[in-house]
């Protein structure tokens, strides 16, 4: 059911823009779920990926392999990750893309930004707030008269 008018639910509308979509756009939907420790971690289902982050194949031909992020190809929606290669016929090893919603994190490249992007999804932390905010208004007060 759709709920806000504004936003199509055409098939065609919804193609149009995933393909069309500008470079930034692309690395908001090349993201990858993060493993179960870095879950608990950072409170964080899921980060845009990037390059020199640390990876293993959850899906497919590949599975299983682990490996660093070489390079993330936005144009195409797939990364490329070390030692997932795949032999050409003249004996020459060529990348083999993965979409990274096959792929897990299992180590991130942290820098600023990215600590930024964790502090903002953060769930536990937005739920203290809410709740110490409620602490501090009187609203979890729970004394029976």
């Amino acid at each position: 059911m759709k709920f806000n008018p504004r936003v199509s639910s055409s098939r065609r509308k919804a193609r149009k823009a995933h393909f069309t979509a500008d470079s930034t756009s692309r690395a908001k939907i090349m993201s990858a779920p993060l493993s179960k420790e870095l879950r608990a971690k950072y409170n964080v289902r899921s980060m845009p990926i990037r390059k020199d982050d640390e990876v293993t194949v959850v899906r497919g031909y590949y599975k299983s392999r682990e490996g660093k992020v070489m390079q993330v190809y936005r144009r195409k929606y797939v990364v490329h990750i070390e030692r997932v290669t795949t032999d050409k016929q003249n004996g020459a090893p060529v990348q083999v893309g993965i979409h990274p919603s096959n792929v897990v994190i299992t180590r991130l490249k942290l820098n600023k930004d990215r600590k930024a992007i964790l502090a903002r999804k953060d769930r536990s932390s937005n739920k203290d707030k809410v709740s110490q905010a409620e602490a501090d208004a009187g609203l979890n007060d729970t004394t029976l008269d």
